[in-house]
């Protein structure tokens, strides 16, 4: 099948989407597929064996806003897909499926960022709510120009069918359970960074992702005090500065050890005791499956993509994020039980093993035959 994947994000940008995309890249380039890449710049000129074509991009808040000229609809007349394929449609991608409707070629969106929700945290509330209303608005009219939209999480397709996307699936992301495991806790460079990090035998709290306002990191401030406890955070982005002061300001003993990748990344997650995250806007969480294939518990918010992912009292907890001290309170609990911790993180991993990307992007593929049937003509 030949396949255009035009995305909202790419590398060398690390977050969800941009992962979701690689993996998927791979699993199609070892199906035989031919894909072509369409992303903001700056990008790669390559990936995975297949052509990466950058376009103009702004810079919104350090992240390349890709812009929706002709280019678009001129390398998918060239490339003459079979079908296309928009990563978290907002600007670049919503030029790529006018492009698609135009040329008659059917598409799929993946949706994948909460974008009105966003939108609505970083203005004032009467601003703020209005943005959110405005972007609901801009995100029926993009997405009704798809074929077929996936949604990530049951809370997503719940959250689009109510504010009236039409023709919804759920589609959810696979995980490298053979990069994300628990004998890299055996690893001398792990053991080494454990013990930098817990020279006392300190718990081990981590956070990994990106750092901006809408991860809410300043919920940690909560466990300032506990005893034994040391957060750990993984990862760069706008707000490091701003949730370093808050965090340090708050009394809490916090360690950012800064963006990392590949094994070292895999190191990182193996080097904790427990997994957190405190983010209300997730539409998925891949994070949190890695934190599980490296056999972590984790505690997470009972809202959005974790609803899916945590397995309350059996894989993690999930906590109230509408209450001041229940991420403390969850947090203090596993804490406090190893064995507990273990038979969590245990369980957490035997969920995660069967949901491979290989077999994420089969099914994947087997909605872009969806709609390529329905768009054949009838005899």
């Amino acid at each position: 099948m030949r396949i255009a994947i035009v995305t909202e994000s790419f590398l060398p940008n690390l977050n969800g989407v941009t992962t979701s995309v690689c993996r998927v890249l791979e699993c199609l380039r070892d199906g035989g597929h031919e894909v072509v890449v369409i992303a903001p710049r700056p990008a790669p000129s390559s990936w995975a064996g297949y052509p990466v074509h950058a376009v103009a991009s702004v810079p919104v808040r350090q992240f390349p806003v890709g812009l929706p000229t002709g280019e678009v609809e001129a390398l998918l007349r060239r490339f003459a897909p079979d079908v296309v394929h928009v990563a978290s449609p907002f600007v670049l991608g919503a030029s790529a499926l006018g492009a698609a409707a135009r040329l008659g070629v059917p598409s799929v969106a993946v949706y994948q960022t909460d974008m009105p929700s966003y939108l609505g945290q970083h203005a004032p509330r009467a601003l703020g709510r209005g943005a959110a209303t405005a972007a609901w608005r801009w995100v029926r009219r993009v997405h009704d120009l798809a074929d077929l939209t996936l949604a990530p999480s049951s809370a997503a397709l719940a959250e689009l069918e109510a504010h009236g996307i039409p023709r919804v699936r759920g589609w959810a992301r696979g995980v490298d359970a053979a990069t994300f495991r628990p004998e890299w806790r055996t690893d001398a460079g792990t053991r080494a960074l454990r013990r930098s990090l817990a020279p006392s035998g300190e718990v081990l709290v981590g956070y990994v992702g990106r750092l901006a306002p809408e991860k809410e990191l300043h919920r940690f401030a909560s466990l300032a005090g506990l005893p034994g406890v040391r957060v750990v955070i993984v990862g760069d982005g706008p707000s490091r500065a701003d949730d370093s002061a808050l965090l340090g300001a708050a009394g809490l003993d916090v360690v950012l050890l800064g963006r990392r990748e590949g094994d070292d990344l895999a190191r990182a997650y193996a080097a904790l005791d427990v997994f957190a995250h405190t983010g209300t806007r997730e539409t998925f969480g891949q994070t949190l499956q890695e934190a599980a294939a490296t056999s972590l518990p984790v505690v997470a918010p009972a809202r959005g993509g974790p609803l899916d992912l945590v397995d309350h009292s059996r894989t993690g907890l999930l906590f109230d994020p509408d209450d001041p001290a229940a991420l403390r309170e969850a947090v203090a609990h596993l804490a406090g039980d190893r064995t507990k911790r273990e038979a969590m993180g245990a369980a957490g991993r035997l969920r995660v093993e069967g949901r491979s990307w290989s077999a994420l992007t089969d099914e994947l593929v087997g909605h872009y035959e969806s709609v390529r049937r329905a768009a054949v003509p009838a005899a």
